[in-house]
């Protein structure tokens, strides 16, 4: 039922302030800047994510939503420095357009009606915490076909389908009743009641909820995860969108009424292109694919992130993948990968369930390197928002940070080809390589060539220092047009024309759209890019005056068709790249030829990824004049964090080598022998992998997230004990899982097995059951060779001959799953036999085989036919005790 919602309040529009260099900040949003949705005051405030720890926090940091949120950079959108220096440089571009930047990064605080005046200034300390919980539990769709979100006209974020749109999951669909919504940019339809909403339907909450199918639906991160320019998407000549594109109905007046404006009448992929990573994962096969169906896909593409999903929806296989309760199907979406299903609570209050598709609220990105950057500038009280940060938030947020370089480390792989041949970047993700907000970012082959005796003869994508600038010894990559780099990128930018126009709405031509590297000069203005060729382009990061995309040679997703990317404008640039025509699909990776310097005899090949470049950093301590007087340091600050936190030190995302084999690890992978549970502690043992194994240096032991991880602690061999450690302060009753690597010299092994426990008051006894009723079935092999795939087909029906396979799941007390339990199981009917399970996996599950046996062929002899019963008669588990309750199952043999 639709919430009543509030009056309409009277928006005064007035024309824009275009005029560069004004000191004042917007009071009201000019109408070039306002977009659909709900609007600021419509919808009750959003609750503090303080109040949703009570619940959601503060019991399983490998599990619970409130720690491991706080982690993410949705936690921190409003503290994020660069979001502040980018806010500073377009609010002196375009008067008002800070309103567009605090819609997403500030959500509580813009729908409270705090984000007038547009530089922030109206904001307060709790609007900091960026994208809040609330805001996604009080998310509906847009298109109105489930919940009705609050949205008063004329800003109503969807439009009829009664043209040729297209469902985009299925091409030949065409629906002439629907609506389309308006997925990006924040365009938010918020439900304006106290509920709040969820994917379950048997939510044991002491809230109010509801039941919504949009929160696992494929479009749910679209809602901010294309961005578009209102502004550029209105009044710029093309209208920001690519030469492709499809027709944009526009005012393209400066101050026009706002149901006159672009963002009133077209979906935001049509407009202003500042980002499209959902745009980019829509046109693509992976947004039709099940995580079921990952077997399926090509081989060089399995591995990586998608690996990482099926296994953790699918449990390493043994369940099928889907969404439980309701049971819905899961396909490789945001959600499926940057909330992977964990096995656990959602609160820690009494009779929530156990759920093995719990989402984990991690939200992982790429960014290992701004939580370092936020705690510099929060130590020394120059946070523009959110200072003050507690032990929590910043050990969440260096929780988080390893987790990034984790995402990073599944996105991408590399293999060789030929000799000396090529090295292939596959894409492993369901967006481009890389994706986001694509300003100073960047990745890049690293390939450092040696001779026979491992002289460094040339090293191609050197990043290193650069010069000395201001003080600081600047690190960059050396030679950015080297012809021997690679380098992925996309780079945003101006159009001739465009130039001329803002130059006859009152912009200074003298404004710089770059910066010399070095002596920080201003290199192209707005005047001479107006004066120059029609049809010319120049790079910038201007990002609100921009309208055009200059490069992007990021490598697309799997199965990303032309015709859709075209429509979303997501193409590369230019569009022809990767294999790509209309009518057909992109590659998703792309072929390097090596260029091997004579006399090289082998070389280290890395792929490197670096969130945020020194031109992006200087760029925007140069751009910012100081003329507004609250967002006058905030360039400087992140210049200033950035230089004294590793200068955002590129990471190496993978690796490879070419001719002599790269050196391997000094270490072993270590086993984990034991994890004991104790009273709020766990006590875990191990040891190296092998006898022969050199002695590490140390271990690290972290919890698992369904494949990520939580370091719990890094322990050094020559300082203390390292082949052990109590994990003390847990909570009784929650389920820990630990996994160990050892560090050498120089890396870090791959992680051990994966050992699980629950600590447990003392005089408490931890009690095991087997689900009733047991499972029988078989295990059948379908295809040949490399195409051969084994599935477990449930059936109570055999013949004579068959092996019966009996699966028996084993749970604890509070429903999680307890591996390494056998069970005893009998066999009644014409006649008995005594089995005994396997131990029980990562899932409980435990399984044996009860090989019957056929007749001659004269018929005679064999397992009799009948009917059986199978019954649980033990469970034998060093941690737990059986609860005595029998579980069974009935099965027919036939002749």
């Amino acid at each position: 039922m639709q919430p009543a919602s509030r009056p309409l309040p009277l928006i005064v529009f007035v024309l824009s302030i275009l005029a560069l260099g004004a000191a004042l900040a917007a009071v009201v949003v000019p109408t070039d800047i306002q977009q659909p949705g709900t609007q600021p005051n419509e919808v009750s405030n959003l609750e503090s994510p303080d109040k949703c720890d009570n619940c959601h926090g503060g019991y399983n940091s490998a599990v619970e939503p409130a720690h491991n949120w706080r982690g993410s950079m949705m936690a921190h959108a409003g503290r994020d420095p660069i979001f502040w220096a980018t806010l500073a440089v377009a609010e002196k571009d375009f008067d008002g357009a800070g309103d567009f930047c605090l819609r997403c990064h500030s959500t509580g605080g813009w729908l409270a009606g705090r984000s007038t005046p547009t530089e922030g200034s109206g904001l307060t300390a709790g609007d900091s915490d960026g994208v809040e919980c609330d805001f996604c539990h009080k998310l509906t769709n847009p298109d109105d076909s489930e919940h009705l979100g609050t949205m008063n006209d004329p800003f109503i974020a969807n439009e009829p389908t009664d043209n040729d749109t297209f469902d985009w999951d299925d091409p030949a669909f065409t629906p002439s009743d629907a609506n389309e919504g308006y997925l990006g940019s924040g365009m938010a339809s918020m439900w304006g009641g106290s509920d709040k909403l969820g994917p379950y339907n048997n939510a044991a909450a002491r809230h109010q909820f509801m039941e919504s199918k949009f929160h696992r639906d494929r479009d749910f991160c679209g809602t901010c995860h294309d961005v578009s320019n209102p502004a550029a998407g209105d009044l710029a000549i093309g209208h920001g969108a690519q030469p492709t594109a499809n027709p944009v109905s526009a005012a393209g007046v400066p101050g026009a009424p706002v149901d006159a404006k672009a963002a009133f009448h077209n979906p935001p992929y049509m407009y202003g292109i500042v980002e499209r990573t959902f745009g980019e994962y829509k046109s693509g096969q992976i947004a039709k694919t099940l995580v079921s169906e990952y077997p399926s896909l090509p081989q060089d593409l399995q591995g990586g992130a998608l690996e990482a999903i099926y296994k953790a929806a699918t449990l390493d296989g043994t369940t099928d993948g889907n969404y439980h309760t309701p049971e819905a199907p899961r396909y490789f979406s945001c959600q499926s990968c940057h909330m992977r299903p964990v096995t656990g609570k959602g609160a820690n209050k009494q009779g929530v369930p156990v759920r093995t598709d719990l989402p984990l609220h991690d939200l992982t990105g790429g960014n290992y390197w701004m939580p370092s950057a936020i705690e510099y500038l929060d130590s020394r009280g120059k946070l523009r928002l959110g200072g003050g940060m507690t032990q929590l938030q910043i050990d969440a947020m260096r929780d988080g940070s390893l987790r990034a370089r984790e995402q990073l480390n599944l996105a991408a792989s590399l293999t060789l080809t030929g000799d000396p041949g090529s090295v292939r970047v596959i894409n492993h993700t369901g967006h481009k390589l890389i994706s986001g907000y694509p300003e100073g970012r960047r990745m890049w082959l690293n390939i450092k060539w040696y001779d026979s005796v491992g002289g460094l003869l040339r090293e191609d994508g050197k990043y290193d220092v650069i010069g000395r600038v201001n003080g600081i010894d600047v690190k960059s990559l050396t030679d950015l047009n080297d012809p021997n780099t690679k380098i992925y990128e996309a780079h945003m930018g101006m159009t001739q024309e465009w130039a001329n126009q803002l130059i006859g709405l009152g912009y200074d031509p003298d404004l710089p759209l770059r910066y010399d590297r070095m002596s920080g000069q201003p290199g192209m203005t707005l005047g001479n890019l107006a004066n120059s060729a029609a049809g010319s382009k120049q790079e910038t990061f201007h990002f609100v005056l921009n309208n055009t995309v200059v490069k992007d040679n990021r490598i697309p997703p799997y199965g990303m068709a032309y015709d859709l990317a075209r429509v979303r404008n997501a193409l590369p640039v230019p569009a022809d790249q990767y294999g790509g025509a209309p009518g057909g699909t992109y590659n998703y990776f792309d072929e390097v030829p090596l260029n091997v310097p004579t006399g090289a005899q082998s070389a280290d090949i890395s792929l490197m990824y670096q969130p945020t470049s020194w031109e992006y950093i200087q760029f925007l301590s140069l751009a910012n004049d100081g003329s507004n007087a609250f967002l006058s340091q905030v360039g400087t600050d992140l210049l200033d964090a950035w230089a004294n936190t590793g200068m955002a030190e590129p990471y190496v995302m993978a690796s490879t080598s070419w001719g002599a084999a790269a050196p391997q690890c000094d270490v072993g992978t270590p086993l984990l022998l034991d994890v004991s549970p104790g009273d709020k502690q766990v006590t875990s043992s191990w040891q190296k992998g092998s006898a022969t194994d050199p002695d590490p240096i140390g271990y690290k032991l972290y919890y698992d997230q369904a494949g990520k991880a939580q370091l719990v602690a890094d322990l050094q061999c020559s300082q203390q004990n390292c082949t052990s450690y109590i994990d003390t302060g847990l909570t009784n009753g929650q389920k820990y899982c630990y996994k160990v690597t050892a560090s050498g010299t120089s890396c870090e092994s791959g992680f051990s097995n994966i050992l699980c426990a629950t600590p447990t008051q003392p005089g408490q006894n931890l009690v095991a059951s087997v689900t009733n009723p047991l499972v029988t079935g078989k295990w059948v092999e379908e295809g040949k060779g490399k195409n051969a795939t084994t599935s477990f087909v449930l059936t109570s029906d055999f013949a004579q001959g068959d092996g019966i396979v009996i699966q028996a799941s084993i749970a604890d007390q509070d429903g999680f799953p307890v591996a390494g339990a056998t069970v005893a199981i009998r066999i009644d009917g014409p006649e008995t036999a005594q089995l005994t399970t396997g131990p029980s996996d990562a899932s409980g599950v435990a399984e044996v085989t009860w090989n019957t046996q056929a007749p001659s062929r004269k018929g005679q002899g064999g397992t009799a036919a009948g009917t059986y019963t199978a019954t649980t008669t033990d469970v034998t588990s060093n941690d737990y005790s059986w609860d005595q309750t029998p579980a069974s199952t009935t099965f027919s043999i036939g002749p």
